[in-house]
């Protein structure tokens, strides 16, 4: 999707940025061809040769853009072939906090259905995207009685170590994870630029070192989770956005403070006509999906707005030109609390409630805007395609 026409947080800000950035540098490799593996340096490595190498290791990383099916997907046939090869493996999310474990362990052992799993995971508050496409991956957990560890934290906690500090914060409260080391430069530089390009830049108390050190926080909460995993010599397969892993910037730099050096990135490859070739060190290997939307779901309509969870409900950090919410007369600062009567805790909540709205109609939402509660009534055009 483009950026102007999405309903997105930071982490989607900066997994498209950073693809923009891949983009952007200069070719050394082929583009792989959909259902190719392709190393950055431009050799084929083999299925057979990359996944027994793979198996022999303590932590594979899965990369994705969060919402992208086709990238679930990918996850799900990678983790079988790395299953039949180590049935010792547990997959490791991104998506779930700590908290969430009791609900996982219900579920992987068969107690719960989908509907109860996901209430008592709170996945909607968790987790800034729909559960659909992680669906397959959890069943083939539960099907073949694979651990699934939740290795994040509630967006609480993370406020906390972003903003007062590891040291304000007891070893028990933050699960004794340690502080992050300092990232690559490199790394560094690639965050700044990020965020200089997010709409929050434009808003007043949001500063570019907080949201480098927020990015700081999730890497190093996700590498403890993975680090702690494999000390029992299981295979560690971790899922989360790809911004955290390309060039061993992010997670892998963490994980090697954290005493595991040789974990293994694998990415997913769009690959079609403007198809942008791998770059040496971006991964381990890489692997071809054919890209475009006849390969996604129907696309559901869009409200038009940069969103991110507020104190009262859904922020609005800015507004898509020509969308629904510019012709409605939502404006950057609402905060919106209720959608259809609907009361909203995270961005999640508004984009489900924008998913089930039909073409034609109108979406009432309620609006804090300098204190004062107002209603916006957004019209949905029909869809074009």
């Amino acid at each position: 999707m483009r950026a102007s026409q999405s309903l997105v947080g930071p982490c989607a800000f900066v997994l498209m940025a950073v693809a923009a950035a891949v983009a952007a540098s200069p070719a050394t490799a082929s583009c792989p061809a959909p259902g190719q593996w392709l190393t950055p340096e431009d050799t084929e490595p083999g299925v057979d040769a990359l996944f027994s190498e793979l198996a022999r290791g303590r932590v594979v990383l899965l990369g994705e853009q969060h919402a992208r099916w086709e990238h679930q997907r990918w996850q799900l046939h990678t983790l079988a072939g790395l299953h039949a090869r180590r049935p010792d493996m547990v997959i490791a999310l991104e998506m779930l906090p700590r908290q969430a474990q009791p609900a996982l362990n219900a579920w992987v052992a068969g107690e719960l259905d989908e509907a109860t799993f996901l209430e008592k995971s709170d996945w909607r508050g968790a987790w800034g995207h729909g559960y659909e496409p992680y669906m397959p991956i959890l069943h083939f957990a539960r099907m073949h009685r694979v651990p699934v560890l939740a290795i994040n934290i509630d967006r609480a906690l993370h406020g906390r170590l972003t903003v007062e500090g590891w040291d304000a914060v007891s070893e028990g409260q933050r699960y004794r994870i340690s502080a992050p080391v300092a990232p690559p430069e490199a790394y560094r530089a690639r965050l700044e630029a990020v965020y200089a390009g997010h709409p929050s830049a434009s808003i007043e108390g949001h500063e570019a070192e907080r949201f480098v050190a927020g990015q700081l926080v999730w890497d190093r909460v996700l590498a403890a989770g993975l680090a702690e995993a494999a000390s029992d010599g299981a295979l560690v397969v971790g899922l989360m956005g790809r911004g955290h892993l390309e060039y061993g910037y992010g997670v892998p730099h963490q994980l090697a403070d954290l005493g595991i050096g040789d974990s293994h990135v694998l990415l997913p490859w769009d690959s079609d006509e403007d198809c942008v070739t791998p770059q040496k060190g971006v991964a381990h290997a890489v692997f071809g999906i054919a890209a475009g939307e006849r390969h996604e779901p129907p696309r559901p309509m869009l409200l038009g707005v940069f969103i991110e969870a507020g104190e009262a409900g859904v922020l609005v950090v800015d507004i898509a030109s020509g969308s629904v919410a510019e012709h409605s007369g939502l404006e950057a600062g609402d905060v919106i609390t209720r959608a259809a009567g609907q009361r909203l805790r995270v961005p999640d909540d508004l984009i489900s409630v924008i998913r089930r709205q039909a073409p034609g109609t109108v979406l009432p939402l309620s609006v804090l805007r300098d204190g004062s509660e107002m209603e916006v009534l957004a019209r949905f055009p029909a869809r074009s395609d």
